[in-house]
């Protein structure tokens, strides 16, 4: 009995041990993050960005948030993210970016249409996370990024997503008027060689933005190359606009590509469209 005891202390020694402790990052930003397995991320919303798309108001958590994952690569660690910038946000935040020995992966929109105009810059690093954390931090701090969201004078919003989910065959992440939902791949998925879960920017990212009776849905599908046009033949037969295709990342196997999306319809018609396409790709449903 007692060697089983001793066994198991060792065993949660072991595991507490190697669990990574995130709260000098936290005390960097400003702010907690969330942690999924071995993954840290912390957002921050660009609340601070009045956007639309015809008479469509962009919420921040649709497609207005810049985002930071970290997670431990050896004695160091690896950080990748995406951060949202207005047009004349763009030549600065590269410069700074290369300023602090940083890579930039990928500029490119997501949306099209927008007013005002939106970029995004994905960027990575490797190294202390803490000194990443005050690398990236500079970055965002020449931007109209708030550091800390205001608090919301609005009641939060609790529509009703059943119907939808049905159709999507799973249940999303309710936020306010958001639907939010992640879909895994399959594969396993590299970038330089070191496994990327899935919290990484990995999956197959949805999100619906409830507006009265109509929705607007974004987001981006991670396809292998022969699913690209596939999945741009459901959408399209759907009715909903291929907005953008290109890479995130520099060395990534298998070579991926990111697939986004934007329409504004009826929920249950959206999610009908999405499902045809999430059916055309190799992902966890």
């Amino acid at each position: 009995m007692k060697k089983f005891l001793s066994f198991t202390v060792i065993i949660l020694f072991a595991a507490n041990a190697f669990s990574q402790d995130w709260s000098a990052v936290e005390k960097v930003f400003g702010k907690k993050g969330n942690v999924q397995g071995d993954v840290f991320k912390i957002t921050f919303p660009r609340s601070d960005i009045k956007a639309k798309i015809g008479d469509f108001p962009i919420a921040p958590g649709l497609a207005l948030t810049s985002w930071i994952g970290m997670m431990k690569m050896g004695g160091a660690t690896m950080m990748m993210g995406d951060l949202v910038l207005l047009d004349k946000e763009v030549a600065a935040v590269i410069s700074k970016l290369l300023s602090e020995n940083l890579q930039v992966t990928a500029l490119h929109n997501h949306l099209v249409n927008e007013t005002p105009a939106i970029k995004y810059i994905h960027f990575s690093g490797t190294g202390d996370a803490v000194k990443l954390a005050l690398e990236i931090k500079s970055v965002i701090a020449i931007t109209a990024t708030p550091l800390r969201q205001p608090q919301s004078q609005t009641p939060p919003l609790n529509p009703d997503w059943s119907k939808v989910e049905a159709i999507l065959g799973t249940s999303g992440k309710h936020n306010g008027n958001l639907l939010q939902y992640s879909f895994p791949r399959n594969e396993k998925l590299t970038e330089s060689g070191m496994e990327m879960p899935a919290y990484m920017g990995m999956a197959t990212g949805i999100n619906f933005q409830m507006d009265s009776a109509r929705a607007a849905i974004t987001g981006d599908f991670v396809l292998l190359a022969d699913e690209v046009n596939p999945v741009v033949k459901a959408l399209t037969e759907n009715g909903i606009t291929v907005t953008a295709i290109h890479n995130h990342m520099l060395f990534d196997n298998p070579r991926l590509f990111m697939l986004h999306f934007w329409a504004v319809d009826v929920p249950e018609k959206l999610a009908a469209g999405l499902k045809t396409a999430l059916d055309k790709t190799n992902s966890k449903k």
